[in-house]
């Protein structure tokens, strides 16, 4: 990488992380509030469905601001909006504080990865291995945020870990608007001309939605479609899954790790400990995403990894109930997969937009993949219900065969 690209992906490395890590702090603070403020799961689940909610939904409306004003300027105003809803949230008086707190934390970051993923598009010309660094950041995040924010709680009154997790935001957006680097550096080299006009009008945006859905990119936004399905739906409920396999292989096996006087009083499970340590494997399936973006077209990537979703889908519960070290290797394999289609992603959709309006078209495929693949979550959940794990994985497979067949159709069509 050339300095240019150092300094775009140190940078978005930084932001990636952070969005994860208070995506992911927000469930161990939820354990804490149940007691504070003698509230139900219920209602402290409509509260943070808000925050999520609009991490989701603000992807599109984000991807035209990116456009419009950079991602500079985008992902110093998440970085800095993240910090501060933060320190709202430590001030919080009781679920309603709360709740507002966590709807400006996810307006706030909806906007990064349209942002993040322009300036590596526009501004990377090693974009392969610039989405790997970025994917493998935000794994981090996936995997740290938790650990970090438990192990504050140990020692700290929530409140006061509130206000030091909002510490590095406000210092990462400071910092990165004294950063130097050309944010359309690659547009320059591979794609040429100049970056034009954003719509100012519904007319205009109109236009430039149908400009920018070829066929192409069509078929590339059913296909995160169903990735983001697969994603959500087996990430939600992987853990409980874990922790029958796990039990059916080698007992109920449970760590004790927190002071039973701690903020925290709990025991984690060996399932718990696992499901975490697939998180931290993501990292390796990141980074092999992004290296095949550099070896082959991005695109025949995606056909490679949802075909082997697709064969872990279907082996996951045989594998499972072989024992322990089967359900270790297939867990090891859906972690390394599922990761692996982050970049190979997210380099397909560059290929398939316009360099002008990619914000817009990561703010289109980000509300597909976080709002769509949201429903992931309830037909897994409404199958697990009246059916069994089986059938769950059976589903899952059929989420990513669809998406594979239309990979096929892509790439044969593009040709």
């Amino acid at each position: 990488m050339n300095g240019n690209d150092r300094s775009i992906v140190g940078y978005v490395m930084v932001g990636h992380a952070m969005v994860h890590t208070y995506e992911l702090s927000i469930p161990i603070l939820m354990t804490i509030w149940l007691l504070e403020f003698s509230t139900t799961a219920a209602v402290l689940g409509v509260a943070v469905a808000i925050g999520y909610g609009l991490f989701g939904v603000g992807a599109l409306p984000g991807g035209l601001l990116v456009d419009r004003f950079g991602s500079r300027t985008l992902i110093s105003g998440c970085l800095a909006g993240m910090g501060l809803s933060f320190l709202i949230l430590s001030l919080a008086p009781g679920v309603v504080g709360v709740t507002v707190a966590l709807a400006l934390w996810g307006a706030a970051a909806s906007v990064y990865h349209p942002a993040g993923l322009t300036l590596i598009s526009n501004g990377v010309e090693e974009r392969g291995r610039g989405f790997a660094y970025h994917g493998m950041a935000g794994n981090v995040g996936i995997a740290g945020g938790p650990l970090l924010t438990a192990v504050l709680l140990l020692a700290f009154d929530w409140r006061v870990v509130a206000a030091v997790l909002a510490v590095p935001a406000l210092v990462a957006a400071v910092v990165g608007v004294t950063v130097e680097f050309d944010p359309t550096a690659a547009v320059e080299l591979t794609d040429g001309g100049d970056l034009r006009g954003v719509p100012n009008s519904l007319a205009e945006f109109a236009g430039e939605t149908r400009r920018l859905f070829t066929l192409g990119f069509l078929l590339v936004f059913i296909i995160v479609s169903f990735n983001g399905l697969y994603y959500r739906g087996v990430l939600t409920f992987l853990p409980d899954l874990l922790d029958s396999f796990l039990t059916a292989a080698v007992g109920d096996v449970r760590l004790g790790v927190f002071d039973s006087d701690g903020p925290i009083a709990e025991e984690l499970d060996l399932a718990q400990y696992l499901y975490a340590g697939l998180l931290t494997v993501g990292i390796g399936g990141q980074y092999l995403g992004g290296r095949l973006t550099d070896a082959i077209e991005p695109d025949r990537g995606l056909v490679i990894m949802l075909t082997a979703l697709t064969a872990i889908a279907l082996l996951f519960v045989p594998a499972a109930h072989a024992g322990l070290w089967g359900l270790v290797a297939v867990s090891v394999a859906l972690s390394f997969a599922l990761f692996a289609m982050q970049p190979l992603t997210q380099a397909t959709i560059a290929k398939y937009s316009l360099p002008e309006s990619r914000g817009l078209s990561f703010g289109y495929t980000y509300l597909a993949i976080f709002g769509i693949g949201a429903l992931g979550a309830a037909i897994v959940g409404a199958v697990l219900t009246y059916a069994s794990a089986s059938v769950m994985f059976v589903v899952l497979a059929g989420f990513s065969a669809i998406g594979c067949l239309l990979a096929v159709s892509l790439v044969t069509t593009q040709r």
